[in-house]
């Protein structure tokens, strides 16, 4: 790729781009924050980070879907109005019509394109043949393996000789064979097409965006912002086993881990005032996630790097980070670099007995500034009973960017485990639990 960009118009484009959601509460969630992003021409861009970066809603607003907040939107150099008119999708979910064949689902899109019947025909033919699924045409999606539902998808797209194609996690759903050979299946149409067009794609995998991406674009997140572009110049076709594509993903594992698991090791920074309740946003995950990390780690030695508890969990490294952070807040594991490690809280958990686990989580909720306020206004209220409404208004006052209702979830479940309070779905009324007898 040559160093060129800065002199061409792109092909689409966002510049100072913030985007929020209203919330069932009223409340505002700010997922993206002053985002600048342009694709040119001939190149492959990724969009790198874990669920809930506004990776997906990046992806959406260069193609028209949403219209942001604040910021513009260019196409061509002109503000976009409505759906970006060079723009195709390649969905996570396949999005196919289960009534209709595989030739049909291709034909639909190039229908609503105004194309004549002979030219459908012929764009048919020739996208089913480019990806391999000649013999299919008459077939429905409930015949069709992931990998050739996706394929489905890919020939929809492709028909259409877009300028550029947009691809939200298009290999998620199929095996990891069936992914590679998809990946390298789109660089070859990609590269035989030569019309000038490019791919923005996103993804949560690392090795998969070191394989296809001109550029890498690592999001933080709360709100989303981009952290830092990676420049990608190896030569196709790449090999997933060679040196330099080993250090581009280690390269990357890297920024991630540094933007998502902070290294802060014991007096690096100074402690807050143990009395200081502090309102942290709560991970999403659940109890049973943490304790299957903490439980994971007293397997191997106490210690273990991050992408390897990823790997042997078969779990989404957004997913993993996630349940690490949550682990983290409890003070059950450190995060040292890359590494996660048993913290002696972590150790004296993992080895209790299962009715002592509950009191040592119910004590490591109590040094997090949400639990402490919970705690302390069901201990004042008539009857140690709140309304639901009650809580969420104080999570909104607590932490404002959050989703309140996905808050209250996990304050819930980890509530819950702890013995430090329960809920009552039909009543909707949060409670101290009774004391034992």
């Amino acid at each position: 790729m040559t160093n060129t960009t800065e002199t061409r118009t792109p092909l689409c484009e966002i510049r100072g781009v913030s985007h929020e959601f209203v919330l069932p509460s009223k409340a505002r969630l700010n997922v993206l924050e002053d985002v600048g992003l342009a694709v040119h021409s001939s190149e492959v861009v990724a969009l790198l980070g874990p669920s809930g970066c506004g990776k997906s809603t990046i992806l959406r607003i260069l193609a028209g879907l949403i219209r942001p907040t604040r910021g513009e939107v260019l196409y061509h150099g002109a503000p976009l109005e409505g759906l970006n008119p060079g723009a195709a999708i390649v969905f996570q979910s396949f999005a196919l019509l289960p009534w209709m064949t595989v030739a049909q689902n291709i034909e639909i899109v190039l229908r609503a394109a105004g194309k004549g019947a002979e030219e459908i025909r012929e764009r048919v033919a020739s996208v089913i043949r480019t990806v391999g699924l000649t013999g299919f045409e008459g077939a429905y999606p409930r015949e069709l393996s992931g990998g050739m539902k996706q394929r489905v998808g890919m020939a929809r797209a492709f028909s259409l000789t877009p300028e550029i194609l947009f691809m939200d996690e298009p290999f998620s759903q199929v095996d990891a064979l069936t992914a590679q050979s998809l990946r390298a299946e789109v660089l070859d149409i990609w590269a035989a097409s030569k019309s000038g067009s490019s791919i923005l794609m996103v993804s949560h995998d690392i090795g998969e965006v070191a394989y296809m991406a001109d550029r890498i674009v690592v999001l933080a997140a709360n709100p989303g912002r981009i952290r830092v572009v990676v420049e990608n110049r190896m030569p196709r076709p790449r090999d997933y086993r060679s040196p330099e594509l080993l250090a581009l993903v280690d390269r990357l594992r890297d920024i991630i881990t540094g933007s998502y698991l902070p290294d802060e090791k014991a007096g690096e920074h100074p402690a807050a005032p143990p009395t200081a309740p502090t309102y942290e946003p709560l991970p999403l995950a659940t109890p049973s996630q943490i304790i299957g990390l903490v439980e994971y780690l007293d397997a191997h030695g106490s210690r273990e790097d991050v992408f390897r508890i990823a790997q042997d969990t078969n779990e989404e490294f957004g997913h993993v980070i996630n349940v690490v952070k949550a682990a983290e807040m409890l003070d059950l594991v450190d995060t040292p670099k890359r590494m996660v490690e048993l913290t002696p809280a972590g150790t004296r958990f993992v080895k209790a007995a299962v009715h002592d686990r509950h009191a040592l989580w119910q004590k490591q909720l109590l040094a997090i500034g949400l639990f402490k306020d919970a705690s302390e206004m069901l201990a004042h209220a008539p009857g140690h009973t709140l309304d639901r409404d009650v809580v969420l208004e104080t999570i909104a006052l607590r932490l404002p960017a959050e989703d309140c209702e996905k808050t209250f979830d996990t304050l819930v479940r980890w509530g819950r485990f702890g013995n430090l309070l329960t809920y009552d779905e039909a009543d909707e009324q949060v409670s101290r639990p009774a004391a034992p007898e």
